[in-house]
């Protein structure tokens, strides 16, 4: 069965043994959507932009990479800190909806270190996962922000971590979906990343633009998302702000219960 690149209604691309548009829900079934963002703020610079960003697109879950853990607020508008990293100041952290999603269980994960890790250690913790509970749809399901190891490093190691990052999440929730976003670092050779990824148990969505457009040679998509268990109506690259990576707002959905919206 061929792989393919699949462009959905909402945005962005998919990469999946086979075409899944026709089964997507439309967004307009909220009460069955999830709207994340993520969004790496390129050493807490563009900490000033994550409320605005979460008042206007109405999100579920905020995910950040390079946040500085020290200064982020407690409570983000409708949204409340859930976990930040602990051992690395700038790193991960997320916020999710407080009215909607009650937090079990909250990690940090070390995953494989980049000689770049090893050296400068910018970074100890580059997983951070959330299982959280929908009092909407009564569902459970298992978010996470991640960070993979910077450009100087393998695309064999990232595909090490991601690997490694799934198997964390599907730990912290057996069985259940899940949704990680944020920045892979992996802007080249994506097909056979996503092939990867399949062979996980998981699907590659990446964004309906270039999300890292600061230098000409490093362009591309660099921030984009992973899923198991979820239709993945869109994924959409939000606008430029200070940071040097542009914010991207995805559109989930529990697989079976889209499926239903459709019969």
């Amino acid at each position: 069965m061929p792989r393919s690149f699949t462009a959905c209604s909402g945005g962005g691309r998919t990469i999946k043994m086979k075409a899944p548009c026709s089964l997507i829900s439309q967004p307009n079934d909220e009460g069955w959507h999830v709207k994340t963002i993520s969004y790496n703020l390129r050493k807490n610079r563009a900490l000033g932009e994550i409320g605005g960003l979460a008042e206007q697109h109405e999100i579920d879950i905020l995910c950040l990479q390079e946040a500085d853990s020290i200064t982020l607020p407690a409570e983000l508008g409708h949204l409340r800190l859930v976990h930040a990293t602990e051992k690395n100041r700038l790193g991960l952290a997320m916020y999710v909806r407080d009215d909607r999603f009650h937090v079990r269980e909250a990690h940090t994960f070390q995953l494989k270190k980049s000689l770049h890790d090893r050296v400068l250690q910018p970074a100890h913790e580059r997983l951070l996962g959330a299982r959280l509970h929908d009092r909407e749809t009564g569902r459970d399901l298992v978010a996470a922000s991640f960070h993979a190891a910077p450009l100087t490093a393998l695309n064999s190691l990232r595909r090490h971590q991601i690997s490694t990052a799934i198997g964390e999440l599907r730990r912290l929730g057996p069985g259940l979906p899940a949704l990680k976003v944020g920045d892979f670092n992996y802007p080249v050779f994506q097909s056979r990343l996503g092939r990867h990824v399949l062979g996980e148990g998981h699907e590659l969505s990446l964004s309906d633009k270039r999300t890292y457009t600061r230098y000409k040679m490093f362009r591309g998509h660099y921030d984009f998302a992973t899923s198991s268990g979820l239709l993945i109506n869109s994924v959409r690259t939000l606008d430029r702000g200070t940071s040097d990576h542009l914010p991207i707002l995805v559109h989930a959905a529990f697989e079976e219960q889209a499926a239903l919206t459709r019969v």
